[in-house]
């Protein structure tokens, strides 16, 4: 493909529009750490310990709430599952700027397993509207927007908490959230096909087998999904104190936008490609592209070296995606992604405290070594767990090839086939 894939990506009904409300709607949710951190700790003026715990409960409250959230829009449709999300968020936001430190951490907990699913509704609308041949560029982009979102939604809120109250931030961020869960349900995207229900075929038309929905490639999936936050965060973690160990911590702010910018060259290269590598290879690979950060000098070859490790960021988290909804069966996406950020979720809860014990008891450098190994590790185990199932089907599917007659077996066989 060319830069005309996503021109004509763009063209297709409705994803441009679907682009521009995930985009809006995905603003207050990349907002509320930082924010939540700075009313702790100046408006109640608590230590930033205490403000982790409200950021930890709200992100508890996510990591519990995602697949329960992904299940409802299964069942009841779009509209219907997330309206509870828009009533209770709007009792949340309404009363936590005005709360003390232990109500916060409730409201906070209750906020996280509540949230718009827009990240996981945005994909599964995707899987959907798009036709599989053009899906590497719809999630590409996709994870290109979120960069940009990342790269925007935490300089507003830290403008907002300093420059006005941090009272004012969180009424922001609440009202952004309704309004986001408002707007996307006006906007109503598709997360099920009109195909007849019991009507699953294979990409030739053919009726296939109901499948077990969490079997061991999806699985392996999930498991790389955790592995790459924990790559991301990890490095993150080890950025910030290698420029505090520097005594440039002025720099952190471009840092973190170079390496928003690598992730964001190299998505936009990947969904212009016709092919890639598989996502546990893109994975391996963002753990190996951390690993010269940790021996690079200040701050030139530290820069470069941020900016290259962003390169596979991007791509590593839209072909996970993209081959999550090809395993998923529709009817249990939305629980199947809502999956997926929840392992994202746990991967990035393991990250920052490991990965900031290693800084602690030795250099800001280990971090990223510790980051790029144990992600780009389980990467690699993840890998060859794959193909040893894979091996182990191939060898069940031949037996039975030569065992039964003639005929359907050919068809099972080749339904089942891994990666299709």
């Amino acid at each position: 493909m060319t830069r005309s894939s996503y021109a004509a990506l763009l063209h297709l009904p409705s994803v441009a529009r679907l682009y521009v409300v995930a985009f809006v709607c995905r603003i207050p949710a990349a907002m509320i750490g930082v924010v939540l951190t700075l009313h702790v700790v100046t408006e109640l003026d608590r230590g930033y310990a205490q403000a982790g715990v409200v950021a930890g409960a709200s992100t508890i409250g996510v990591a519990i709430g995602a697949p329960w959230r992904g299940r409802l829009v299964d069942r009841f449709g779009l509209r219907r599952a997330i309206a509870p999300s828009i009533v209770v968020e709007s009792v949340v936001w309404v009363l936590a700027p005005h709360l003390d430190y232990h109500a916060l951490v409730v409201a906070a907990f209750v906020a996280g397993l509540f949230l718009v699913p827009v990240f996981s509704v945005a994909r599964q609308s995707l899987s959907v509207m798009v036709p599989l041949a053009q899906q590497r560029t719809a999630f590409a982009l996709d994870s290109v927007l979120v960069e940009l979102t990342f790269m925007l939604a935490p300089v507003v809120g830290v403008l907002l908490a300093t420059q006005v109250s941090t009272t004012a931030a969180l009424t922001v961020v609440g009202c952004a959230t309704v309004g986001g869960g408002a707007l996307l349900m006006w906007a109503n995207p598709p997360t099920r096909s009109h195909r007849p229900h019991g009507a699953a075929q294979s990409p030739d038309g053919r009726p296939v087998r109901k499948q077990r929905v969490f079997g061991a490639d999806l699985v392996v999936l999930l498991i790389a999904a955790a592995a790459a936050s924990f790559v991301l965060i990890g490095t993150d973690v080890s950025l910030v104190a290698s420029l505090n160990d520097a005594g440039r911590p002025g720099d952190v702010g471009w840092m973190i936008a170079l390496w928003a910018g690598g992730s964001v060259v190299g998505g936009l290269v990947h969904g212009a490609r016709t092919s890639s590598p598989p996502p546990l290879v893109l994975a391996g690979v963002l753990g190996l592209a951390v690993v010269p950060a940790a021996f690079a000098p200040m701050p030139v070859w530290l820069a470069l070296a941020v900016f290259v490790s962003g390169l596979p960021c991007a791509p590593t988290l839209a072909s996970i995606n993209a081959t999550l909804v090809r395993l998923a069966p529709e009817e249990r996406r939305g629980e199947v992604m809502g999956w997926s950020g929840t392992m994202s979720t746990v991967g990035t809860a393991l990250g920052a405290p490991l990965c900031g014990w290693v800084i602690d008891r030795t250099s800001p450098g280990a971090g990223f070594l510790t980051a790029g190994l144990v992600g780009g590790g389980v990467a690699v185990v993840g890998l060859v767990v794959q193909r040893a199932v894979r091996r182990r089907r191939a060898v069940a599917g031949s037996a039975a090839v030569q065992d039964a007659p003639t005929g359907d077996v050919l068809v099972d066989a080749e339904v089942s086939s891994p990666g299709r």
